[in-house]
């Protein structure tokens, strides 16, 4: 209990913990409504490194119902407690959160498990009567999980729709709802992302689909769109007559790690840029919705993306970008190998590990601002980051030997969280000498709590029917509109210099040069 003393002639004050609770604000956690979750793919490594620690979290944190349950289904032969076991491991060795016995067993009574594959019809009538058991106590709302490879989406939804799990189960209230939760890639160009939406929507109707991109599920990329349009001083500020040009940097240490076979079928323009990245640069150019509610920012984000520029095609798309492939090389000082030496790789591979390109866009706020976006495996350190480089002040009154860096204001969207705003200040002394220092906020120091995992942002989210950072099919097929031109150069030609980066290092030489093409250099994080 909060204790309060009574000064003479005032108030009471608050005690230190009240007093903190008041300078921080009081959080209001929502809590998901009852509903039943299913994973297909539950053996798989996204159920064992996110689903499950965010599930498990949400529970600790007392932000699901209390009749909650989860029904996981993967062709792994395993029995209920088995797949509970097998969860604990995951959650225990790889998300670092701590499993209680008195926590978990409550969590693992929440737990089922079908074994068979995903085309099986026989599989969707033993889920319809487990999901028919589990509805009395645990809510009639529905929410089907596909952590599965991409080429069974249409497989699942076919089969849900069959038998007649794309809507409630027969008895449910009237506010019952069914949900349908598609990991990334959503295609894998323009034509196939078309055709898989066509395909999705003959079994769910839009409202029902859920495409989940991670990264709108962190915190410091939701905290953009705060950052723009809650402070009045950086809104005047936000356009083409006082922003040189913007770079969006997803950079890793790590190359591919035991995905060489997805990766020779994706590479980084599709991994990274074509969900990742463009999601980024569609919050930090976005017009102010009118509302911040779902359905408004995500017209907003769409009008954004329809404004870029496209890349042409042929010649002149590969002219506004870069690719590359790393080769063997040091990162953090131990050696590593090249793409081309990785597991499941070919090693003639002409699968680009880099991309970086040029975006333009036509309206009135960003008319002349280049975009520039980066992504790569091997680079010297893990760093996501949006960096607004000003222009420079009309005229330097400090003398020829004065030397200035821009203006940069850096949203650092992991690791280190936080914003940073750099700017000249003169060095103490008699005579007038400049330096650039940082004004910087840390999300950990200034807030003193761990952010949220973004699956648990996310999964919480699809309960709670707030579709705000989720992708709409428009969306995803005009970012597949933009890339896809790109994707179709590249295979008509393939690169002849791969490796062309060493690990450990920044990129290709070309993509330095593609920047000073323009008299601009990529800022080092």
């Amino acid at each position: 209990m909060v204790t309060t003393t009574t000064p003479p002639g005032g108030p009471a004050a608050p005690s230190s913990e009240l007093a903190a609770a008041l300078y921080t604000g009081i959080r209001l956690e929502r809590t998901a409504p009852p509903c039943i979750l299913v994973i297909f793919g539950a053996s798989g490594d996204l159920t064992r490194r996110k689903l499950m620690p965010a599930l498990y979290s949400l529970m600790r944190a007392q932000r699901l119902a209390p009749s909650f349950a989860v029904v996981g289904i993967s062709n792994t032969e395993w029995d209920r407690d088995q797949f509970a076991e097998e969860m604990r491991k995951a959650v225990h060795e790889l998300s670092g959160i701590p499993v209680e016995d008195e926590s978990w067993q409550a969590f693992a009574g929440r737990l089922r498990y079908l074994s068979s594959t995903f085309d099986d019809a026989g599989l969707y009538e033993r889920l319809k009567r487990e999901l028919a058991s589990l509805a009395p106590d645990c809510g009639y709302n529905l929410i089907f999980y596909c952590a599965t490879p991409p080429s069974l989406f249409t497989v699942i939804t076919a089969q849900l729709a069959r038998a007649g799990l794309n809507h409630p189960l027969d008895g449910a209230p009237a506010t019952a709802w069914a949900r349908i939760i598609i990991e990334k890639p959503f295609g894998r160009d323009l034509k196939s992302a078309q055709q898989l939406n066509r395909e999705v929507h003959q079994a769910f109707e839009e409202s029902q689909v859920y495409r989940i991109d991670h990264y709108l599920g962190k915190e410091t990329v939701r905290n953009i769109l705060v950052f723009r349009f809650a402070n009045g001083i950086f809104e005047p500020i936000w356009n083409r007559r006082y922003v040189d040009h913007v770079q969006i940097t997803v950079a890793e240490s790590i190359g591919v790690e035991q995905r060489g076979r997805y990766y020779e079928e994706a590479g980084t323009l599709r991994d990274m840029i074509q969900n990742h990245l463009l999601q980024v640069l569609a919050i930090v150019a976005m017009e102010a919705p009118v509302r911040f509610e779902s359905e408004p920012v995500r017209d907003e984000k769409l009008k954004l993306l329809k404004s870029v520029c496209g890349l042409g095609t042929g010649a002149e798309a590969m002219a506004k970008a870069v690719r590359g492939q790393y080769g063997p090389g040091l990162v953090h000082g131990q050696p590593v190998a090249g793409y081309r030496s990785e597991p499941d790789v070919s090693p003639s591979s002409t699968r680009e590990t880099f991309a970086a390109l040029k975006l333009t866009i036509e309206n009135w706020r960003w008319a002349g601002v280049p975009f520039y976006l980066r992504s790569g495996k091997r680079l010297p350190k893990r760093v996501s980051e949006v960096a607004i480089i000003f222009k420079s002040p009309p005229y330097l009154m400090f003398g020829a030997e004065a030397r200035f860096e821009p203006n940069t204001l850096v949203i650092r969207i992991q690791p280190d969280e936080g914003i940073a705003l750099r700017f000249e200040a003169k060095i103490p002394g008699a005579e007038v000498r400049l330096r650039p220092v940082d004004m910087d906020f840390h999300y950990g120091s200034s807030f003193g709590e761990a952010q949220p995992e973004a699956y648990e942002t996310l999964l919480q989210d699809a309960m709670l029917g707030e579709t705000m950072l989720f992708a709409r099919y428009d969306f995803v097929e005009t970012a597949w509109s933009l890339t896809t031109p790109l994707l179709e150069a590249w295979q008509a030609q393939p690169a002849k210099n791969f490796p062309n980066y060493a690990a450990g290092s920044w990129g290709p030489a070309e993509a330095d040069e593609f920047l000073a093409r323009d008299g601009r250099e990529w800022r080092r994080p």
